[in-house]
């Protein structure tokens, strides 16, 4: 990746940063969306240089990067038309060459949070042919065998389910297919080389490096 663009987000006392990383996330989705190639990967990378790791918590912190392997694929995803809307929000630098010297690399990947009831639950609905409403507050019947060829029942309900919480930051989003709301979960991994490889529509990538300066 040799070059970027810097997206910085300006909180106030009445958008938050939450509410901002919507935003401008979704936006960067839409555009991505229509740089996919027919594996629906796409050749732009994303990076929150003042993402924390914590062992309870992490946070994005305020800013992301976009990268791309030249200054043409930059150009033509065209940051400033998706982020328009947002101009009072948020400040989008010019593309500029990635330094020469920078601090490693990292990978920033999608993660699945398997616990989520809500996950579970629409999964459920998927697969038994049912409305979200009736996965989540009706009643699931597991069965499972003894050894003896008796059969005992385990009912629990989605909705009574505790959320397990991981220290993944996430941004909340809306699914642009169905209308929901869902949690991206984003985790950094550092890792001593550079790697090549294709982006998803969010510019996440399980292999491919952005390089941290």
């Amino acid at each position: 990746m040799r070059f970027y663009l810097e997206i910085t987000l300006l909180p106030n006392p009445e958008v938050g940063l939450n509410f901002l990383w919507f935003k401008v996330v979704q936006q960067i989705h839409l555009g991505l969306v229509e740089m996919q190639d027919e594996q629906k990967q796409v050749p732009i990378g994303v990076s929150f240089p003042e993402y924390v790791i914590g062992e309870k918590y992490s946070v994005l912190g305020a800013k992301c990067r976009l990268f791309a392997q030249d200054e043409a694929t930059l150009a033509r995803f065209d940051a400033p038309k998706w982020l328009a809307r947002l101009s009072d929000y948020v400040h989008c630098t010019s593309i500029r060459p990635v330094p020469d010297k920078v601090a490693g690399y990292a990978i920033y990947r999608r993660e699945h949070a398997k616990t989520n009831p809500e996950r579970l639950a629409r999964r459920y609905a998927k697969r038994h042919d049912l409305d979200f409403d009736a996965a989540w507050n009706g009643v699931v019947e597991l069965r499972s065998d003894s050894k003896g060829g008796e059969t005992y029942p385990k009912s629990f309900r989605y909705c009574d389910m505790s959320d397990k919480r991981i220290a993944t930051p996430f941004i909340r989003l809306q699914s642009l297919s169905n209308g929901q709301s869902f949690c991206l979960w984003i985790k950094k991994v550092t890792v001593a080389e550079s790697s090549s490889g294709e982006f998803s529509s969010y510019g996440l990538s399980a292999t491919a490096t952005v390089p941290e300066f």
